[in-house]
């Protein structure tokens, strides 16, 4: 901490001698500053869909909302040193996609919603940091919660003009040659002549989802894809809340790829929370914030490591851009928040939705069954009766949006323009729960899908200055290339 201290304390100094000057002075100062910054081991931490409202969400959920005593807990990355902005907005969009935002930070360049990995012509292939680095010698790990040759992931090692194409993206993984891959499963594997894993197998890969097998990785285990023998929604790694308290973790996956990584020459892992984006998709706030605290707790692991290569580690957080409009406030609870009652939802929409399933399997799924449940997962009760917070129960409004969410689920009647903002096509059930327990809690929505909000970028060790600013996402990538010299 000496050392940061005094760090910030002459960047301080730098940065007030030109503030007179302007901004473009003021990056020129910095980049001087900053010249003689050469990491060797870089993390770029992903959080899909997390900007400032996901993360100080977390921070709110996990500190206290006394009267008098309000107080924020502080994740590990919102305490780096180093704080900057980037803008997200695509050549498409001011509400851009994963595919285009991902390109812009692993390339450094703009693209269309839905590219990956090359220009607005959809047809000229740009060159991603990791793969200039691997270039270089450095090993590469790339780990995400969701399916690897999914849209975040796959923009630092494929160049395809549709993120849909998720078979091709397979085969471009393979191709890439990056030592580390894990976490999620690959979607869509068998789409073509031969299974993505199979080809993996062929290119030298040790393909495994065996948890003692994944825990003995290391530096001698050869370049791996070792993904979570515990799947959920179309393969992706569960929702925190919903993991089984001995499966694997994010933070474990960012673990065993330092271990597979580590070399003296270098090495970069990209890392992607990126069910955040989903569970922002899908408008459910504690899936959101506990699958954002899982993000940090995997920062929490490669902060260690920095602290151990001192002067050699710079670690980057970041998300891609902002999904749902989630907000601190909800216009019903006026200047309050009750992030408390937030503890009683036990599990993520998702897996919901599948008990909800299971109950309906037999042909009888009442109203009254279905209270029992959001009782059960979610604490809210009917009006008048007793909960265990007198917040959980429900008022005649609140009451009747459910009733309706129950007979539209009943009856499939969800393709309505009024059903479409309800449930953003969603289950009824499960949307309006979160709905109604956020909002109780002083949290709110505006979208089912993305939007332009700018987001932070939280930066600790060698190079880290450079980071100070606002600037456009495409920069992140200029920067790590300089500090690297991978270019």
């Amino acid at each position: 901490m000496k050392k940061i201290t005094a760090v910030l304390a002459a960047l301080l100094i730098v940065l007030s001698a030109v503030s007179a000057a302007g901004s473009m002075e003021t990056e020129s100062a910095i980049r001087a500053y900053t010249e003689n910054a050469s990491p060797k081991y870089v993390f770029m931490f992903i959080g899909d869909g997390m900007s400032s409202p996901q993360t100080n969400s977390a921070q709110v959920y996990n500190g206290r909302n006394q009267s008098g005593l309000v107080e924020l807990q502080e994740l590990t990355f919102t305490q780096f040193p180093v704080v900057g902005l980037q803008y997200t907005q695509d050549s498409t969009s001011f509400c851009p996609d994963s595919a285009s935002t991902a390109t812009s930070l692993s390339s450094g360049f703009k693209t269309h919603s839905g590219v990956i990995g090359m220009g607005v012509d959809r047809v000229t292939p740009g060159t991603t940091i990791a793969e200039m680095l691997h270039d270089k010698g450095w090993k590469i790990g790339i780990v995400s919660t969701v399916t690897i040759n999914h849209a975040t992931p796959a923009a630092f090692y494929a160049h395809i003009a549709s993120r849909n194409d998720y078979y091709d993206i397979g085969l471009q993984m393979a191709d890439s040659g990056f030592e580390y891959f894990a976490g999620g499963s690959v979607n869509k594997a068998d789409d073509g002549e031969k299974s993505i894993y199979e080809v993996l197998e062929d290119k030298g890969y040790l393909v495994t989802n065996d948890k003692d097998t994944i825990l003995s990785l290391n530096a001698d285990s050869g370049k791996v894809y070792a993904y979570s023998p515990v799947l959920q929604d179309d393969g992706a790694m569960p929702y925190d809340i919903d993991a089984p308290a001995d499966s694997l973790r994010l933070k474990d996956f960012v673990k065993k790829g330092i271990d597979v990584l580590y070399n003296e020459t270098g090495f970069f892992m990209m890392v992607e929370g990126g069910k955040i984006d989903w569970a922002g998709h899908a408008n459910d706030a504690v899936a959101n914030m506990s699958d954002t605290l899982a993000l940090d707790e995997a920062v929490e692991v490669a902060l260690d490591f920095a602290k151990a290569h001192p002067d050699e580690t710079l670690i980057i957080v970041t998300g891609d851009h902002e999904t749902g409009g989630m907000t601190i406030g909800y216009a019903a609870t006026g200047y309050n928040t009750a992030f408390d009652i937030l503890r009683n939802q036990k599990c993520s929409y998702i897996q919901f939705d599948s008990y909800v399933e299971e109950a309906k399997a037999d042909g009888s799924f009442t109203f009254d069954d279905m209270m029992a449940m959001v009782e059960e997962y979610f604490g809210l009760v009917a009006p008048g009766e007793t909960a265990v917070n007198e917040a959980l129960v429900m008022n005649d409004y609140e009451y009747a949006k459910l009733q309706k969410a129950y007979a539209d689920d009943q009856s499939g009647n969800v393709d309505g323009y009024e059903e479409s903002l309800l449930y953003g096509g969603y289950s009824p059930i499960s949307v309006t729960l979160t709905h109604i327990l956020n909002n109780k809690a002083g949290i709110g929505w505006t979208s089912y899908a993305h939007t332009g909000l700018p987001v932070p970028v939280y930066a600790y060790g060698e190079g880290a200055e450079l980071f100070v600013g606002a600037y456009d996402n495409t920069e992140v990538a200029h920067k790590l290339m300089d500090l690297t010299d991978a270019r």
